[in-house]
């Protein structure tokens, strides 16, 4: 029986491959919703939903890269409190970045910024990723403070 899957099927194969299985599964796959019987209708079917998500997976990317333009003209300064000789006081969080892109109406979640202990002043570039395939880079300045 061949099937096309809708969901990974673990040793089976992954979502939206066509399967050459047994009567007996195949039965099991299509009674659990992690597979349909393959036909030339459902083969159109899974074309235009493939075609689909490659047309949105661009249009996301696209989006993407226009903020990565406007994240890497940013620089963000953050003023913090420092002790004798420039030694900051803890560190720059992801939270705290995000917060600042927040006040320029960027909104960013903060489990996507991976920014090592930022506690030296200075300027840091912070990594942020927008998308498996595009990655942004911030200028963040530290200013000594009281």
């Amino acid at each position: 029986m061949k099937v096309i899957l809708i969901e990974d099927v673990k040793g089976t194969g992954k979502k939206d491959q066509i399967k050459e299985v047994k009567d007996g599964f195949g039965s099991f796959l299509i009674k659990n919703k992690k597979a349909v019987v393959y036909s030339q209708k459902s083969n159109e079917v899974l074309s235009t939903q493939i075609e689909e998500r490659e047309e949105k997976e661009k249009e996301l990317i696209a989006n993407c890269n226009k903020l990565k333009e406007t994240i890497e003209k940013l620089e963000i300064k953050i003023p913090v409190k420092t002790g004798k000789e420039g030694k900051v006081f803890g560190s720059i969080s992801s939270k705290q970045i995000s917060e600042e892109l927040k006040k320029k109406n960027i909104e960013i979640d903060k489990k996507i910024i991976t920014s090592e202990n930022i506690n030296t002043l200075g300027t840091h570039l912070v990594k942020i990723n927008l998308h498996k395939q595009v990655q942004a880079e911030l200028r963040v300045v530290l200013e000594g403070g009281d």
